[in-house]
């Protein structure tokens, strides 16, 4: 899932909201006819409770005759999180998983010691004008499962619970907000919800999860009279409960985080573990294909970065 090699994010401008710890602008990059944005990692900022990489992949529009192909790759040390709300999108794994993903649903790929998976345009897709849009996101495991066995798990949109209040729609995607909780298996304390607004309407944040962050999808969002646009992400205070309101036009927003890890996490391509050394075997690893293939996807990989 980290096929888009977007640049690193920046920080933004100032903003007088006290609730606020970073505001970081995710830098763009034009990745074969898709806008991606990278949010995090960055410099001010690795992990957001147990979020250790999120980017926001379209919208876009694919042209006929064009189509997502990312040969398989491998990871190791966390689980993969794919939600898309345009378009789909057809998974395969080293475990021999084979199924596509559609707006709404959820594929939790946890590749623990090690897995192989590739995602690509469904077949019956090619050929025509694709619209794609939706969200990449990596969630570091705790410690204690970095080596646990590679899992896969798809959950339909219909099984996760709605919000819908006046003014306020949504879902909880993955962990609990608000009583409400999802049948999305987490590793540790995680929030990942899908939230819109309507204009002026409020919504509460409360600190409930020990890190916590916003990332506006679209419109603008109004934070204690401080007015943020459309791909920005907010990263919050821990212990101040937060009231969110719609800004002129709405919006439509994901809030994410959790409990921050116990350790420090290093990342290098598509790995993350608390060892430099385990990054190292993984890496001598796929250079001499001692990984597991993909069923049904054999005749091609992604090779091993130099440098």
């Amino acid at each position: 899932m980290s096929f888009f090699p977007g640049n690193d994010p920046a920080a933004g401008d100032a903003f007088s909201c006290d609730a606020i710890e970073n505001l970081i602008i995710p830098r763009s990059s034009d990745i074969g006819g898709f806008a991606v944005r990278r949010a995090l990692p960055t410099r001010q900022r690795r992990l957001v409770g147990p979020f250790i990489f999120f980017d926001r992949m379209g919208p876009a529009i694919l042209k006929a005759g064009e189509a997502l192909d990312v040969k398989p790759h491998p990871h190791i040390g966390l689980s993969t999180v794919t939600y898309l709300f345009d378009g789909e999108i057809k998974h395969r794994d080293s475990l021999g998983t084979e199924l596509v993903i559609r707006p709404g649903d959820i594929n939790l790929m946890t590749a623990g010691r090690g897995i192989v998976h590739s995602e690509r345009t469904p077949e019956n897709l090619r050929g025509h004008p694709l619209s794609m849009s939706g969200l990449q996101t990596w969630l570091a495991l705790p410690n204690h499962l970095e080596e646990m066995a590679p899992a896969f798990a798809h959950t339909g949109r219909e099984h996760m619970p709605d919000i819908d209040v006046k003014g306020v729609r949504g879902r909880v995607v993955v962990g609990s907000m608000g009583g409400l909780v999802s049948p999305v298996t987490t590793y540790s304390d995680t929030l990942y919800a899908d939230i819109s607004l309507e204009p002026g309407v409020t919504f509460p944040f409360d600190a409930t999860h020990e890190e916590r962050a916003i990332y506006i999808l679209s419109g603008s969002l109004d934070v204690a009279g401080d007015i943020f646009a459309a791909d920005q992400l907010l990263v919050f205070r821990p212990g101040d409960n937060i009231t969110l309101k719609g800004g002129q036009a709405g919006c439509h927003i994901m809030l994410f985080g959790g409990a921050a890890l116990n350790s420090k996490r290093y990342i290098w391509w598509n790995f993350v573990s608390s060892s430099k050394e385990r990054i190292e075997q993984a890496k001598e690893e796929w250079r001499t294909a001692r990984f597991d293939i993909v069923p049904g996807d054999e005749e091609e990989f992604v090779p091993l970065p130099q440098g």
